[in-house]
């Protein structure tokens, strides 16, 4: 047995008070003595220490199994967990068909809603198409009674119950304005900046795009060429615009600029305008500096000032395309020229006046 050995075991014996009174007399004088043997004494014991409670560790391990094997476990959480309620119990049983069953309804109800229009409408309840109403326009009454004695095709001496605004496409007598505007009328007439009324017949609508094509049938109607004409391509954000309507009883100027290519929610039919408008505007052009005409007015946002909206003028061309050939009793030729370029803004208003029309609708 070699001195290590005889170490070790001594200090096993010392660990487990196996020694005489003689023998742990001379183990203690021995550490006392030699620093190398009381390391070894105490990393040893250290070691022994370690074992021991490793070995109680694994022994409740294997007990504690022994324990959790002999247990059922299933019986005593019957035992001890209380009862679900019915509610509980029916929705774990029955819980993918009750998701089925109600999918199944979320559909057909948001379907209905889809159909009937629902949706539109809550959408456009914060956006408002301006038809004007016409009850008591005492000026307009007076000059279409005047017109009455001698000339044919001149309004009726009741005023008219909505109306708008329009504007000349060419000069022997075509105008356009909203579909709105004049949506479900009998008759449609339009007044000049003079008060002179004529009667118009419809030649084209197009509801998708809220626009209208009418004609003036007074064979004494009489229009010089048209000042303006009509831009193609798209206008800029922040171009300066300016439009002129009837909001009232005679033409109203408002100008401002455009605010966004894109109007009401997005729609990329229309442009979004700063600009002042009130119910009579629709069917107003929309101008930019030069006298190009952009646009057309056709509403505007609620509780918003300044928010307009305006048909852009590539949709009022592609409307004029589409017009049956066989429904145009005279060519409809869109002016070339435009002779506002260059004017202050005071001077095209003058040339635009007899060019604009108030829509009158019965």
């Amino acid at each position: 047995m070699n001195k290590d050995t005889e170490i070790t075991n001594l200090i096993d014996a010392y660990l487990k008070g196996e020694l005489s009174s003689s023998e742990l007399s001379d183990f203690q004088q021995k550490r006392s003595s030699d620093p190398a043997f009381d390391l070894n004494v105490v990393e040893h014991e250290n070691l022994v220490g370690h074992l021991t409670e490793y070995g109680k560790r694994v022994r409740l391990s294997s007990e504690m199994n022994s324990i959790h094997d002999e247990i059922d476990i299933e019986a005593l959480k019957r035992e001890v967990k209380p009862e679900l309620p019915i509610v509980y119990r029916l929705w774990n049983k029955y819980r993918v068909s009750t998701a089925i069953a109600a999918t199944v309804a979320m559909i057909a109800v948001f379907g209905t809603l889809f159909s009937t229009g629902y949706f539109s409408e809550v959408i456009s309840t914060n956006y408002t198409q301006m038809r004007r109403e016409l009850n008591s326009i005492k000026r307009s009454q007076n000059a279409l009674i005047k017109n009455i004695n001698g000339k044919p095709g001149r309004g009726p001496v009741n005023p008219g119950q909505f109306g708008g605004t329009g504007f000349a496409l060419s000069s022997n007598g075509y105008v356009v304005t909203n579909y709105h505007v004049i949506k479900d009328a009998d008759s449609v007439y339009v007044q000049n900046s003079q008060g002179e009324a004529f009667k118009v017949k419809q030649i084209y609508i197009d509801p998708t795009y809220d626009i209208a094509v009418l004609q003036i049938i007074d064979p004494l109607f009489k229009l010089a060429s048209l000042p303006y004409t009509f831009k193609k391509s798209a206008a800029d954000v922040g171009q300066g615009v300016y439009t002129i309507g009837f909001p009232r009883d005679d033409q109203v100027y408002g100008e401002g600029y455009v605010s966004s290519r894109n109007g009401f929610a997005g729609d990329t039919v229309a442009y979004q305008v700063s600009i002042p408008v009130n119910p009579g505007n629709s069917g107003g052009p929309l101008l930019d500096g030069k006298g190009n005409v952009i646009g057309i007015i056709n509403g505007k946002q609620k509780f918003a000032d300044g928010a307009a909206f305006a048909i852009k003028s590539s949709y009022i061309l592609a409307s004029i395309d589409a017009i049956p050939q066989d429904s145009l009793v005279n060519k409809l030729a869109l002016g070339r020229r435009n002779m506002l370029t260059g004017l202050s803004r005071q001077d095209q208003i003058k040339k635009l006046e007899p060019y604009i029309f108030m829509v009158k609708v019965y």
